[in-house]
């Protein structure tokens, strides 16, 4: 039985472990919460500092690790490329996790390599900020973060201002990234990076909030693209796995398409969340991402067949998004599960709960998760859904 080590155990990593299960791998948790929610679903658990080398070493010593995985996360990325070196497991280099997990750093990797993205500078403060030209509307972030923590859509000067005082909340630099604003439809894309090449397994198509947040309401695969759009799209996939160094592990890209064609927001070499590579690829590709990523972690060789998807659906994950106010009753929502193609629904809040306002992918509070044989089935489905929520819940 191999040994692999599982960087973080929240609710995002419930899947993977799942699959390492399947895959009869022995799994040993890190996490620096004492009790996280997957805690009990690992052989072997030990709580261990973010950023502390030496005792998530001594973890991978003990109990002779064979590989390292995390999925929808970027936190752990470059401790994990340190223990594989330190160790000799198959993982990507440090520089690839470094650039990875620094906005700034990937964007002039970009530059350096022809992929298309936002124009960017780093400013650390608002009088800095204040004493460069700029073209509103702008996008602020920090550098080092995920989930949509801290991004927020700026108008003016005066939501400038606010906007970093929240993104220097979520970032531990002395600055943060100022971008210029790309307008168009928002995408993801799922891949495998595999002894030098590039596989696109999925199109992911998004809806988003209404500005000046940006976080993901929805994803329906596969997404509405041309052929060509598609061909674009795999190019570009091929440019970030040239310049970033990504190899044997899998990607998350974030890109948008409009008047400007194909442009690049961000990319990470792991899987990414919100159901999109744990529960919409499979249903939609028939290929289990996360299998395909464990396999490489324990070195264990894939073949060409396994990028090749064996089914052709539609999959649809919705999350709840409520007006701000306090639950007075939650009645039928039940109805839900009779809708064709529901395959679950999830929804966290309880009466006289106080719906948050949704300002990061962290704060949301459920979802509905679907299948369908087409998008206008998808689509319908989604909207009887929306209907059932509306009625079943009162917000006061």
């Amino acid at each position: 039985m191999k040994t692999i080590l599982i960087f973080g155990l929240g609710s995002l990593q419930k899947s993977l472990i799942q699959q390492c299960k399947i895959l009869g791998l022995r799994t040993v948790g890190v996490d620096p919460n004492p009790n996280p929610i997957c805690k009990n679903d690992v052989d072997f658990f030990r709580v261990v500092s973010g950023d502390d080398f030496d005792m998530t070493l001594s973890v991978a010593k003990e109990f002779n690790v064979e590989g390292l995985t995390c999925a929808a996360t970027d936190k752990p990325l470059v401790m994990m490329a340190r223990i594989a070196e330190v160790l000799s497991l198959p993982f990507y280099g440090v520089d690839t996790a470094e650039w990875s997990t620094d906005k700034f750093l990937m964007k002039q990797r970009f530059n350096e390599g022809g992929v298309p993205c936002a124009k960017g500078r780093l400013v650390n403060s608002f009088e800095e900020f204040e004493a460069e030209h700029w073209e509103y509307p702008v996008i602020v972030k920090p550098r080092d973060n995920s989930g949509s923590r801290g991004v927020i859509y700026c108008k003016d000067a005066i939501t400038v201002k606010k906007a970093m005082i929240e993104a220097f909340q979520f970032t531990k630099k002395g600055d943060v990234l100022v971008e210029e604003f790309i307008d168009g439809q928002e995408y993801s894309i799922e891949s495998i990076h595999y002894q030098g090449k590039s596989h696109v397994i999925q199109y992911t198509q998004k809806r988003v909030t209404s500005f000046p947040y940006n976080v993901e309401l929805g994803h329906i695969q596969p997404a509405d693209l041309t052929g060509e759009k598609k061909q674009q799209i795999n190019d570009v996939i091929e440019k970030i796995a040239t310049v970033l160094h990504f190899d044997n592990c899998g990607s998350h890209t974030e890109l948008k398409i409009g008047k400007r064609g194909v442009v690049v927001i961000e990319t990470s070499p792991r899987l990414g969340g919100g159901m999109i590579t744990s529960h919409l690829v499979p249903l939609s590709t028939g290929i289990n991402m996360e299998q395909l990523i464990l396999k490489m972690a324990i070195n264990e060789p894939l073949n060409n067949n396994d990028f090749i998807p064996t089914k052709h659906q539609f999959s649809a994950v919705q999350f709840f998004n409520l007006p701000q106010g306090i639950i007075s009753s939650i009645k039928g929502l039940d109805r839900l599960k009779g809708i064709d193609g529901v395959l679950e629904y999830e929804f966290d809040l309880k009466v006289g709960d106080e719906v948050p306002l949704l300002t990061n992918g962290l704060k949301r509070y459920g979802q509905v998760l679907l299948h369908g044989s087409n998008r206008e089935e998808i689509r319908r489905r989604i909207d009887l859904m929306k209907v059932i929520v509306k009625e079943s819940i009162k917000i006061s």
